[in-house]
Protein backbone atom coordinates (compact mmCIF):
# COMPACT_ATOMS: atom_id res chain seq x y z
CA UNK A 1 0.00 0.00 0.00
CA UNK A 2 1.45 3.23 -0.95
CA UNK A 3 1.69 5.77 2.10
CA UNK A 4 -0.38 8.87 1.85
CA UNK A 5 1.70 11.54 0.61
CA UNK A 6 2.03 14.95 1.68
CA UNK A 7 0.54 17.39 0.13
CA UNK A 8 2.43 21.07 -0.55
CA UNK A 9 0.45 24.19 -0.05
CA UNK A 10 2.27 26.94 -1.66
CA UNK A 11 0.57 30.56 -2.68
CA UNK A 12 4.17 32.24 -3.75
CA UNK A 13 8.11 31.21 -2.61
CA UNK A 14 10.97 33.27 -3.29
CA UNK A 15 14.17 31.58 -3.98
CA UNK A 16 15.03 30.19 -0.61
CA UNK A 17 11.86 29.38 0.05
CA UNK A 18 11.97 26.94 -3.04
CA UNK A 19 15.25 25.61 -1.97
CA UNK A 20 14.51 24.60 1.56
CA UNK A 21 11.31 22.93 0.22
CA UNK A 22 12.49 21.23 -2.94
CA UNK A 23 16.12 19.88 -0.80
CA UNK A 24 14.43 19.19 2.38
CA UNK A 25 11.30 16.95 0.53
CA UNK A 26 13.10 15.48 -2.24
CA UNK A 27 12.51 11.82 -1.17
CA UNK A 28 9.46 12.18 0.50
CA UNK A 29 5.97 11.35 -1.04
CA UNK A 30 4.83 14.88 -1.69
CA UNK A 31 2.13 15.86 -4.17
CA UNK A 32 1.06 19.74 -4.94
CA UNK A 33 -2.14 20.80 -3.61
CA UNK A 34 -5.21 20.25 -6.28
CA UNK A 35 -8.60 20.83 -5.43
CA UNK A 36 -10.08 19.11 -1.95
CA UNK A 37 -8.00 19.42 0.69
CA UNK A 38 -10.28 17.12 3.09
CA UNK A 39 -8.25 14.53 5.07
CA UNK A 40 -4.84 15.39 4.18
CA UNK A 41 -1.47 15.65 5.31
CA UNK A 42 -0.76 19.24 4.45
CA UNK A 43 2.61 21.50 4.37
CA UNK A 44 1.63 24.92 3.95
CA UNK A 45 4.87 26.58 2.36
CA UNK A 46 4.47 30.40 3.06
CA UNK A 47 6.83 33.47 1.92
CA UNK A 48 6.12 36.48 4.63
CA UNK A 49 8.65 38.60 2.31
CA UNK A 50 9.38 42.24 3.73
CA UNK A 51 5.98 43.30 4.52
CA UNK A 52 4.50 39.80 6.15
CA UNK A 53 1.69 38.65 3.60
CA UNK A 54 1.14 38.57 -0.45
CA UNK A 55 -2.03 38.58 -2.34
CA UNK A 56 -1.68 34.58 -2.75
CA UNK A 57 -1.04 34.17 0.80
CA UNK A 58 -3.95 36.45 1.78
CA UNK A 59 -6.37 34.67 -0.77
CA UNK A 60 -5.30 31.24 1.06
CA UNK A 61 -6.31 32.72 4.14
CA UNK A 62 -9.54 34.55 3.24
CA UNK A 63 -10.60 30.75 1.97
CA UNK A 64 -9.57 29.28 5.25
CA UNK A 65 -11.55 31.80 7.33
CA UNK A 66 -14.60 32.00 4.75
CA UNK A 67 -14.80 27.90 4.18
CA UNK A 68 -15.02 26.70 7.86
CA UNK A 69 -14.97 22.64 6.95
CA UNK A 70 -12.62 23.24 3.91
CA UNK A 71 -9.52 21.39 5.77
CA UNK A 72 -11.55 18.43 7.61
CA UNK A 73 -10.24 15.85 8.76
CA UNK A 74 -6.22 17.48 7.77
CA UNK A 75 -3.28 17.74 9.28
CA UNK A 76 -1.20 20.86 8.66
CA UNK A 77 2.62 21.83 9.87
CA UNK A 78 3.71 25.42 8.45
CA UNK A 79 7.08 26.84 7.09
CA UNK A 80 7.12 30.36 7.10
CA UNK A 81 10.29 32.21 5.14
CA UNK A 82 10.92 36.02 5.88
CA UNK A 83 13.01 38.48 4.38
CA UNK A 84 13.35 40.52 7.54
CA UNK A 85 13.21 39.86 11.52
CA UNK A 86 9.40 40.44 11.43
CA UNK A 87 6.46 38.60 10.93
CA UNK A 88 7.20 35.23 9.77
CA UNK A 89 4.91 33.82 13.51
CA UNK A 90 2.52 36.08 13.32
CA UNK A 91 1.70 34.67 9.52
CA UNK A 92 1.84 31.03 11.47
CA UNK A 93 -0.34 31.99 13.98
CA UNK A 94 -3.16 33.68 11.66
CA UNK A 95 -3.06 30.34 9.02
CA UNK A 96 -2.41 27.59 12.27
CA UNK A 97 -5.98 29.57 13.53
CA UNK A 98 -7.94 29.53 10.40
CA UNK A 99 -6.67 25.84 9.66
CA UNK A 100 -7.63 24.45 13.07
CA UNK A 101 -10.86 26.41 12.59
CA UNK A 102 -11.48 24.67 9.35
CA UNK A 103 -11.17 21.62 10.82
CA UNK A 104 -7.38 20.67 10.79
CA UNK A 105 -5.45 18.82 13.02
CA UNK A 106 -2.08 20.33 14.37
CA UNK A 107 0.65 18.19 15.66
CA UNK A 108 2.92 19.79 18.59
CA UNK A 109 5.30 22.29 17.12
CA UNK A 110 4.07 22.28 13.77
CA UNK A 111 5.84 25.09 12.53
CA UNK A 112 9.79 25.72 11.00
CA UNK A 113 10.20 29.48 10.52
CA UNK A 114 12.84 31.02 8.60
CA UNK A 115 13.90 34.59 9.26
CA UNK A 116 15.81 36.70 7.22
CA UNK A 117 19.09 36.43 8.68
CA UNK A 118 18.24 32.79 9.69
CA UNK A 119 19.46 34.23 13.05
CA UNK A 120 16.52 32.19 14.85
CA UNK A 121 18.43 28.54 14.22
CA UNK A 122 21.54 29.63 15.97
CA UNK A 123 20.63 27.74 19.41
CA UNK A 124 19.83 24.58 17.63
CA UNK A 125 22.06 24.99 14.72
CA UNK A 126 24.83 25.00 17.40
CA UNK A 127 23.28 22.28 19.34
CA UNK A 128 23.52 19.93 15.79
CA UNK A 129 26.81 21.00 14.78
CA UNK A 130 25.41 22.23 11.63
CA UNK A 131 25.02 25.51 9.87
CA UNK A 132 22.14 27.58 10.04
CA UNK A 133 20.69 27.13 6.65
CA UNK A 134 21.07 23.12 7.32
CA UNK A 135 19.65 23.44 10.22
CA UNK A 136 16.67 25.40 8.60
CA UNK A 137 16.63 22.08 5.65
CA UNK A 138 16.86 19.55 8.75
CA UNK A 139 13.78 21.03 10.73
CA UNK A 140 11.95 21.22 7.55
CA UNK A 141 12.21 17.74 6.75
CA UNK A 142 12.00 16.81 10.02
CA UNK A 143 8.38 18.46 10.32
CA UNK A 144 7.41 16.82 6.88
CA UNK A 145 7.94 13.49 8.43
CA UNK A 146 6.04 14.50 11.63
CA UNK A 147 3.17 15.34 9.48
CA UNK A 148 3.46 12.02 7.89
CA UNK A 149 3.34 10.13 11.12
CA UNK A 150 1.29 12.02 12.84
CA UNK A 151 -2.08 10.21 15.31
CA UNK A 152 -3.77 11.42 17.49
CA UNK A 153 -3.58 9.46 21.05
CA UNK A 154 -6.71 8.00 22.29
CA UNK A 155 -7.41 6.05 25.52
CA UNK A 156 -10.35 4.21 26.62
CA UNK A 157 -10.68 7.05 29.74
CA UNK A 158 -8.52 9.90 29.02
CA UNK A 159 -7.64 11.92 32.07
CA UNK A 160 -8.74 15.24 31.79
CA UNK A 161 -7.13 18.50 33.48
CA UNK A 162 -8.81 22.10 33.44
CA UNK A 163 -7.16 24.99 34.33
CA UNK A 164 -8.58 28.14 35.17
CA UNK A 165 -8.18 31.38 37.40
CA UNK A 166 -11.66 32.64 37.68
CA UNK A 167 -13.64 33.23 40.39
CA UNK A 168 -16.97 30.50 41.28
CA UNK A 169 -20.04 32.06 41.02
CA UNK A 170 -19.43 35.30 38.83
CA UNK A 171 -17.42 33.95 35.74
CA UNK A 172 -19.39 33.00 32.27
CA UNK A 173 -16.03 31.29 31.61
CA UNK A 174 -15.88 28.95 34.35
CA UNK A 175 -19.40 28.07 34.31
CA UNK A 176 -18.77 26.73 30.51
CA UNK A 177 -15.93 24.68 31.23
CA UNK A 178 -18.07 23.40 34.48
CA UNK A 179 -20.70 22.63 32.31
CA UNK A 180 -18.36 20.70 29.73
CA UNK A 181 -16.68 18.54 32.88
CA UNK A 182 -20.10 17.64 33.51
CA UNK A 183 -20.69 16.63 29.77
CA UNK A 184 -17.48 14.62 29.61
CA UNK A 185 -17.93 13.48 33.54
CA UNK A 186 -19.48 9.83 32.12
CA UNK A 187 -15.91 9.20 29.59
CA UNK A 188 -13.04 10.99 30.91
CA UNK A 189 -11.61 11.10 35.08
CA UNK A 190 -11.41 15.27 35.65
CA UNK A 191 -9.14 17.13 37.62
CA UNK A 192 -9.81 21.27 37.66
CA UNK A 193 -7.46 23.19 39.33
CA UNK A 194 -7.48 27.15 39.83
CA UNK A 195 -4.15 29.41 39.51
CA UNK A 196 -5.95 31.48 41.77
CA UNK A 197 -4.32 29.43 44.18
CA UNK A 198 -1.02 30.13 45.81
CA UNK A 199 1.33 32.35 44.80
CA UNK A 200 2.01 31.92 40.93
CA UNK A 201 5.25 33.62 40.21
CA UNK A 202 6.42 34.06 36.31
CA UNK A 203 9.41 32.80 35.00
CA UNK A 204 12.69 34.37 36.07
CA UNK A 205 14.96 33.58 32.43
CA UNK A 206 17.16 31.08 34.08
CA UNK A 207 20.10 30.31 31.62
CA UNK A 208 19.41 26.72 30.27
CA UNK A 209 21.99 24.84 32.19
CA UNK A 210 20.05 26.34 35.32
CA UNK A 211 16.12 25.52 33.93
CA UNK A 212 18.09 22.07 33.47
CA UNK A 213 19.49 21.67 36.67
CA UNK A 214 16.24 22.47 38.62
CA UNK A 215 14.20 20.86 36.36
CA UNK A 216 16.05 16.98 36.67
CA UNK A 217 14.74 17.51 40.10
CA UNK A 218 11.57 17.98 39.13
CA UNK A 219 11.31 21.70 39.59
CA UNK A 220 12.55 24.91 39.16
CA UNK A 221 14.01 28.24 40.60
CA UNK A 222 10.26 29.74 42.26
CA UNK A 223 8.69 26.23 43.35
CA UNK A 224 5.58 26.82 44.38
CA UNK A 225 1.95 26.64 42.89
CA UNK A 226 3.31 25.74 39.55
CA UNK A 227 5.68 23.51 40.86
CA UNK A 228 4.15 21.84 43.04
CA UNK A 229 0.63 21.57 41.73
CA UNK A 230 0.06 22.04 38.18
CA UNK A 231 3.06 21.08 36.32
CA UNK A 232 2.49 17.38 38.18
CA UNK A 233 -1.09 17.51 36.91
CA UNK A 234 -0.10 18.42 33.41
CA UNK A 235 2.47 15.46 33.23
CA UNK A 236 -0.36 12.89 34.42
CA UNK A 237 -3.33 14.47 31.88
CA UNK A 238 -3.99 13.33 28.17
CA UNK A 239 -5.60 16.50 27.46
CA UNK A 240 -5.91 19.73 28.87
CA UNK A 241 -8.71 22.24 28.81
CA UNK A 242 -7.85 26.02 29.63
CA UNK A 243 -10.80 28.77 30.42
CA UNK A 244 -9.39 31.56 29.56
CA UNK A 245 -11.30 35.49 29.71
CA UNK A 246 -10.59 37.83 27.70
CA UNK A 247 -8.14 40.36 29.60
CA UNK A 248 -7.12 43.29 27.23
CA UNK A 249 -7.03 40.94 24.57
CA UNK A 250 -4.86 38.62 26.08
CA UNK A 251 -5.01 35.56 28.12
CA UNK A 252 -4.40 36.16 31.66
CA UNK A 253 -1.25 36.84 33.80
CA UNK A 254 -1.51 33.82 35.62
CA UNK A 255 -1.71 31.77 32.63
CA UNK A 256 0.64 33.83 30.83
CA UNK A 257 2.96 32.79 33.63
CA UNK A 258 1.99 29.12 33.17
CA UNK A 259 3.47 29.50 29.30
CA UNK A 260 6.49 30.66 30.32
CA UNK A 261 6.97 27.85 33.13
CA UNK A 262 6.65 25.38 31.05
CA UNK A 263 10.19 25.14 30.06
CA UNK A 264 11.32 23.25 32.67
CA UNK A 265 8.16 20.20 32.16
CA UNK A 266 9.45 20.08 28.85
CA UNK A 267 12.85 19.08 29.66
CA UNK A 268 11.58 16.74 31.86
CA UNK A 269 8.73 14.59 29.25
CA UNK A 270 7.15 14.96 25.97
CA UNK A 271 4.13 16.50 25.84
CA UNK A 272 3.18 16.01 22.55
CA UNK A 273 0.82 13.38 23.10
CA UNK A 274 -1.21 15.91 25.09
CA UNK A 275 -4.30 17.47 22.96
CA UNK A 276 -5.02 21.27 23.90
CA UNK A 277 -8.80 22.26 24.18
CA UNK A 278 -9.46 26.06 25.70
CA UNK A 279 -13.13 27.88 26.13
CA UNK A 280 -12.32 31.91 25.70
CA UNK A 281 -15.04 34.15 26.71
CA UNK A 282 -14.67 37.90 25.27
CA UNK A 283 -16.82 40.44 27.01
CA UNK A 284 -16.68 42.76 23.78
CA UNK A 285 -14.59 40.86 20.70
CA UNK A 286 -10.77 39.57 20.54
CA UNK A 287 -11.50 35.87 21.46
CA UNK A 288 -9.36 35.19 18.34
CA UNK A 289 -6.16 37.18 19.53
CA UNK A 290 -6.46 35.03 22.57
CA UNK A 291 -7.12 32.23 20.67
CA UNK A 292 -4.06 32.85 18.59
CA UNK A 293 -1.67 33.20 22.33
CA UNK A 294 -2.50 30.21 23.38
CA UNK A 295 -1.94 28.29 20.13
CA UNK A 296 1.69 29.99 19.62
CA UNK A 297 2.38 29.42 23.67
CA UNK A 298 1.40 25.60 23.33
CA UNK A 299 1.08 24.59 20.32
CA UNK A 300 3.69 26.16 18.26
CA UNK A 301 5.97 26.25 20.72
CA UNK A 302 5.30 24.10 23.83
CA UNK A 303 4.62 21.16 21.70
CA UNK A 304 1.34 20.31 22.87
CA UNK A 305 -1.14 19.22 19.57
CA UNK A 306 -4.59 20.87 18.94
CA UNK A 307 -7.83 18.62 17.74
CA UNK A 308 -9.51 20.38 15.18
CA UNK A 309 -11.45 23.42 16.47
CA UNK A 310 -9.94 23.28 19.81
CA UNK A 311 -11.57 26.36 21.14
CA UNK A 312 -14.69 27.38 21.69
CA UNK A 313 -15.30 31.33 21.53
CA UNK A 314 -17.85 33.31 23.01
CA UNK A 315 -18.96 36.71 23.78
CA UNK A 316 -20.98 37.72 27.18
CA UNK A 317 -19.87 40.42 29.10
CA UNK A 318 -21.46 38.51 32.75
CA UNK A 319 -22.60 35.73 33.94
CA UNK A 320 -26.29 35.82 32.93
CA UNK A 321 -25.51 37.17 29.59
CA UNK A 322 -23.51 33.67 29.15
CA UNK A 323 -26.04 31.55 30.52
CA UNK A 324 -28.40 33.38 28.10
CA UNK A 325 -26.80 33.06 24.74
CA UNK A 326 -29.05 31.87 22.04
CA UNK A 327 -27.85 28.39 21.13
CA UNK A 328 -25.72 28.03 24.12
CA UNK A 329 -26.51 24.84 25.34
CA UNK A 330 -26.12 23.08 21.64
CA UNK A 331 -22.83 24.68 21.26
CA UNK A 332 -21.66 23.07 24.82
CA UNK A 333 -23.16 19.60 23.78
CA UNK A 334 -21.48 19.76 20.47
CA UNK A 335 -17.67 20.72 21.77
CA UNK A 336 -18.18 18.02 24.42
CA UNK A 337 -18.67 15.59 21.78
CA UNK A 338 -16.13 16.95 19.45
CA UNK A 339 -13.77 16.42 22.86
CA UNK A 340 -15.08 12.72 23.42
CA UNK A 341 -14.43 11.97 19.63
CA UNK A 342 -11.24 13.42 19.82
CA UNK A 343 -9.90 11.77 23.09
CA UNK A 344 -11.80 8.81 23.28
CA UNK A 345 -11.17 5.16 21.80
CA UNK A 346 -14.43 3.98 20.86
CA UNK A 347 -15.49 1.34 22.99
CA UNK A 348 -19.13 -0.48 24.16
CA UNK A 349 -18.72 0.69 27.35
CA UNK A 350 -17.99 4.25 27.31
CA UNK A 351 -20.81 7.14 28.40
CA UNK A 352 -22.36 8.48 25.36
CA UNK A 353 -23.02 12.40 26.01
CA UNK A 354 -26.39 13.44 26.53
CA UNK A 355 -27.45 16.62 25.74
CA UNK A 356 -27.89 18.93 29.00
CA UNK A 357 -27.71 15.74 30.94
Amino acid sequence: MMPEPLTLVCPSAGPRLRDVIETALCDLPVRNAQGDLRGARILFALDAGSAGMDEPTLRLLRRLRSEPGCLEGSVCGFVVDGETELYTKALAQDLALAANLAGAALPGKPLVEGTGSLYNQHILAARRGMSWEETYRARTRELGERLLAFSPKRVGRPKLLVLHASESGRSSTLWMGRELSRRLSGCCSIAEISLRNGTIHDCRGCSYSACLHFARSGSCFYGGAISETVLPAIRECDAMLFLCPNYNDAAGANFTALFNRLTSLLLQCDLSEKQLYSVIVSGYSGGDLVARQLLGAMCLNKTVSLPPRFCLLETANDLPTAQALPGIAGRLDNFAAAMQRSLCQPAGNNSEISPNE
